[in-house]
């Protein structure tokens, strides 16, 4: 069983940004804030997977990574490979949800509330979004205020601008 309890790390450059990937057996299980030291991922998973050891291997990386970098090439709409999510049954809830928004779209917080059936819940639900381990694959850059101004994002406001843009948000 010593395989189940390890997590396996790489970094990921793409442009100006470097970010590490992590991926347990079962698959990708956190995108690191760009340009963030190694301690983010260390913090995290002590938090979700608080048994296992972090090993870094690009090779068992390497098919997150192809995925990735089709996306930020304008060749990925969707992704395919297999993830394995450590949250609450609300941040699940919240994080298909966000599944659901279709590429080169947005939400808004009280859209998705109102996905979930909890319209009252718009800022549990800013929670949720902003504890999403997965950004970009899980996309809650596609998520926007009432107002339709860009809002916060673990990747910063710049990274969700970039994002929209390569989606062609306006």
């Amino acid at each position: 069983m010593e395989s189940n309890k390890k997590i396996y790390c790489s970094l990921f450059d793409y442009e100006n940004w470097r970010f590490y990937l992590a991926a347990t057996s079962r698959g990708l299980c956190y995108v690191g804030s760009p340009n963030s030291p190694f301690t983010e991922l260390e913090e995290w998973a002590r938090r979700y997977f608080p048994e296992h050891r972090i090993i870094e291997d690009d090779a068992l990386l390497k098919p997150y990574k192809a995925e990735l970098m089709e996306y930020f090439q304008g060749e990925r709409k969707t992704f395919t490979f297999p993830v394995d999510l450590q949250g609450t049954s609300f941040q699940q809830e919240i994080w298909q949800a966000l599944q659901q928004i279709p590429y080169g779209k947005t939400y808004t917080y009280s859209q998705i509330a109102a996905m979930v059936q909890r319209p009252n819940a718009v800022r549990a639900v800013g929670a949720a979004i902003g504890a999403n381990p997965l950004m970009i694959s899980i996309p809650c850059h596609r998520v926007i205020g009432k107002n339709g101004k860009l809002t916060g994002f673990r990747g910063g406001l710049e990274m969700k601008k970039a994002l929209l843009k390569l989606e062609q948000y306006p």
